[in-house]
């Protein structure tokens, strides 16, 4: 093997690189861009949900109630409706994602300690949001029976026992409850996907389709190094931009980094190989760009996105998408990331993840070795 010729071939991707805006584009804009998108755009926390009220006696007790929902960061109460009609429109049209309804005799039942039931109408087209709503309202209205409970029994002389056993919640490793401390790690799997599998699968389909192949075989460059000269370049811009993601998750949205950036640079390296040979591989079966670009993205792009636990639990999947993640070397690369940025994991600790990327490397790498021969078909 011949460094200059591999160098050779190196700089000719570079240069078609730089002249096509397109895979520019792609290289310099897109990593910001996804960062971006999903920092700002994906958020998981429901917060100040709007909630429209029908409050049918208007008495202190149930202005007490209701001040123990807006003091909760989770709803923020819009408005007070006089009727059903006025919540339903405003169940309809989205303005409100819960209605609270107090009954006519709210503070009577509660003066004479007999039960009392607050309806909650709950917009259900997001049955996810609509599950945390009903445990959200749960919650507040729970705590406000509790304080009333206490009051109802010390105004008739009794004796309130103390609770003999409490929950103390201490949250490790994403201790706001923060979104995007989850999301944004993530992210970095997309980015190298995009820039590793989409951009490599265009490489050796371009030849083809432009008929600078037959000028390749004719020369004395080896199919080896043919493909590390044209991979070259993307290995390095890949690992540009996860370098450039990771500074803007940890310096721009404050996302905690606890592990070691050599950790994450080394997986990030076996991952780009992955991406890299995969794309490498679909280009050579391809033989169009259109189609090398589709596959690309079909294969890599979207199970990073739906199936390696970027966005969704794997526990929570079907059993039989819990198996098919197992092929998928995104879902270890995430799990890395996650465990790296949150939680600081030491590479000793790892393995799980780090030895089925490495199988992975090494099986796609030699795939994408033997699929590739300087030959015209």
């Amino acid at each position: 093997m011949s460094l200059t010729r591999l160098l050779a071939v190196a700089r000719k991707e570079i240069i078609q690189i730089i002249r096509d805006r397109r895979s520019l584009g792609i290289v310099i804009v897109m990593p910001v861009t996804l960062m971006l998108l999903f920092g700002y755009g994906v958020n998981l926390d429901l917060k100040g949900m709007p909630v429209y009220v029908v409050d049918q006696e208007g008495s202190q007790q149930s202005q007490d109630l209701l001040k123990h929902f807006q003091n909760s960061e989770y709803f923020h109460l819009v408005r007070v409706v006089s009727g059903y009609p006025q919540l339903t429109r405003a169940l309809d049209d989205g303005r409100a994602k819960m209605g609270v309804v107090i009954p006519w005799d709210f503070s009577e039942r509660l003066r004479d300690g007999r039960p009392v039931q607050v309806q909650a109408l709950v917009d259900a087209s997001d049955d996810n949001t609509a599950n945390v709503l009903i445990g959200y309202a749960q919650a507040v209205v729970q705590g406000y029976s509790g304080e009333r409970q206490i009051n109802w029994l010390g105004r008739r002389g009794l004796s309130v026992q103390p609770v003999a056993i409490s929950v103390q919640t201490r949250t490790w490793y994403n201790e706001d409850l923060e979104s995007s401390a989850f999301i944004i790690p993530g992210v970095l799997a997309l980015v190298m996907s995009v820039i590793g599998a989409f951009l490599t699968s265009l490489t050796i389909a371009r030849e083809w389709e432009r008929g600078t192949m037959e000028q390749l075989i004719s020369t004395p460059v080896s199919a080896m190094e043919i493909m590390l000269g044209k991979l070259a370049p993307y290995f390095v811009l890949g690992i540009f931009d996860t370098v450039v993601g990771a500074l803007i998750a940890i310096y721009w949205f404050q996302v905690p980094f606890r592990g070691s950036f050599a950790t994450l640079m080394f997986a990030s390296a076996m991952f780009m190989i992955v991406v890299l040979s995969l794309g490498f591989f679909i280009s050579v079966l391809a033989k169009s760009q259109f189609a090398a670009s589709q596959i690309a993205l079909l294969i890599t792009f979207l199970p990073a996105f739906l199936l390696s636990g970027f966005l969704f639990s794997i526990e929570q999947m079907p059993i039989a998408l819990q198996w098919i993640t197992r092929i998928l070397p995104a879902r270890y690369y995430v799990s890395v990331l996650k465990k790296i940025f949150l939680k600081g994991t030491p590479a000793s600790m790892l393995y799980a993840d780090l030895v089925p990327l490495a199988v992975f490397t090494f099986v796609l790498a030699l795939l994408a070795t033997r699929s590739f021969h300087k030959r015209l078909e």
